[in-house]
């Protein structure tokens, strides 16, 4: 009998993908295998997103696309966020799907839809009972060289703009032992950068006692320098929380790149307290200017809302205006959503989208050309790129320690110095090269040597 097989579409966060890698890992325990496409598969698990109301447009319409394309006789399965918290009027609103599961029936989804072999050695878990059972499943180890490692799940902070305490529920921080058995799992599969993520992941192991945790983390998984781990990136900092020993050990490890993600939000002083956030533009900036005094080169990455309650122009100004004296690498620009269940919801001042989509282009405006300078001054430069896929040319596209996957630009390396170069470009390896030019948040290098060439 030929076996049946499965199709995973992820939408949303990196932390969803980490979920969508357990869910493949599970369903193979389960006795499926892989398709080859959504269209040939007996059953389609879509991952989806519920953050804010284009990402539930987005997984309404790709499970309807998905939905419509499947083969006579395969199954429907709506799964993550969004099922997790519209699941009852999800199910009435889309009959198309033989399954809405929430993220306590992730593990069992096969069984869910009569798909799971007798003998297979899946598991069904419940995360009511088991808040980290999901998580300290087994995982399939992606196909590139760099993977996520989502080491607690939930939040315990109160953002006003913010939904996802309410149904990804608080933290619940992962035990470090089975972070490293997960990680070194990865790396031993040909994983060469771990990028830690978490919904608060400065807070890692403060809801088990033990703040201050990620840290000692850190040099947990450094270790796994001599099994071929090459970098650690960290996703998702709280800015309050982006201080010593945190910051010394990042700056201290071989292994961990001098790359911040801060979530700021915004720079104005009132309107953040408005958003229950921590900070002001003024000590945004100070953590910044600390920070580039002891690592010149570091990269610096946030996202900010426009258009929250009661924004007003000055606060708008006070936007700009930061984002000229941060001088950050990498910024992203999101319109306000207002999110059922979140005390921004009942707030005043509603901003007219009209206002908020100049707002937006006034923010890109700023940010662009600080975004093209900082990749225009890398030529030149010497740079170690991390080899994510080869082109057909033979060239190669990958990344430094200033980009991360999947959201910011790319290094592409020239196909004809790579072909001269003592060993061939593949996947995963570090390669050193030269910034030859730019174009836009790309830029071309040409390759000098592997790194560990003869």
């Amino acid at each position: 009998m030929t076996a049946r097989s499965y199709w995973v579409e992820t939408l949303g966060c990196p932390k969803n993908a980490v979920d969508s890698d357990k869910l493949t890992a599970q369903l193979r325990a389960d006795g499926l295998d892989a398709a080859e496409s959504a269209a040939d598969a007996d059953v389609v698990v879509v991952n989806t997103c519920a953050f804010i109301e284009a990402a539930r447009e987005e997984s309404i319409e790709v499970l309807l696309a998905l939905g419509g394309a499947r083969k006579t006789g395969a199954k429907l399965v709506a799964t993550g966020c969004m099922a997790e918290r519209y699941g009852d009027e999800l199910k009435a609103a889309l009959p198309e799907a033989d399954a809405v599961v929430g993220f306590a029936g992730q593990a069992a989804i096969a069984a869910r839809v009569g798909l799971a072999s007798p003998s297979s050695a899946g598991v069904a878990v419940s995360l009511s009972t088991k808040p980290t059972s999901l998580l300290d499943l087994p995982r399939a180890v992606p196909e590139m060289p760099w993977a996520y490692l989502k080491v607690a799940e939930g939040c315990d902070r109160s953002c006003a703009f913010c939904a996802i305490p309410t149904f990804r529920g608080p933290q619940r921080s992962r035990q470090p032992e089975s972070i490293e058995v997960e990680a070194a799992a990865l790396v031993d599969g040909g994983v060469r950068e771990l990028v830690l993520v978490a919904q608060d992941l400065a807070w890692y192991g403060r809801d088990v006692g033990a703040p201050g945790s990620l840290a000692p983390l850190l040099r947990r998984l450094d270790q796994l320098r001599a099994r071929g781990l090459e970098r650690i990136r960290l996703l998702y900092l709280y800015p309050s929380e982006v201080h010593d020993p945190l910051v010394a050990t990042m700056l201290e490890l071989p292994s961990v790149v001098p790359y911040f993600d801060l979530s700021l939000q915004h720079a104005s002083r009132p309107l953040l307290r408005r958003m229950r956030r921590w900070g002001s533009g003024d000590q945004f900036l100070t953590l910044i200017d600390r920070i580039r005094r002891d690592a010149p080169d570091a990269a610096f990455r946030s996202s900010f809302i426009s258009g929250f309650p009661g924004e007003t122009e000055s606060m708008h100004d006070e936007m700009l205006s930061f984002l000229d004296a941060a001088q950050l690498d990498w910024a992203g620009f999101f319109a306000y959503s207002s999110e059922e269940g979140t005390s921004a919801a009942i707030l005043d001042g509603v901003i007219d989208p009209a206002v908020v989509r100049e707002r937006l282009g006034e923010l890109h405006d700023v940010q662009e050309p600080i975004t093209a300078a900082a990749r225009a001054a890398l030529v030149g430069a010497s740079i170690d790129v991390l080899v994510d896929g080869v082109d057909a040319d033979g060239g190669a596209t990958g990344r430094t320690y200033r980009e991360a996957p999947e959201i910011d630009g790319l290094v592409h390396l020239d196909a004809s110095q790579a072909t001269a170069s003592a060993n061939p470009l593949r996947k995963g390896a570090i390669v050193a090269a030269i910034v030859t030019g730019c174009d836009g948040t790309d830029v071309t290098a040409a390759p000098s040597v592997l790194a560990g060439a003869p």
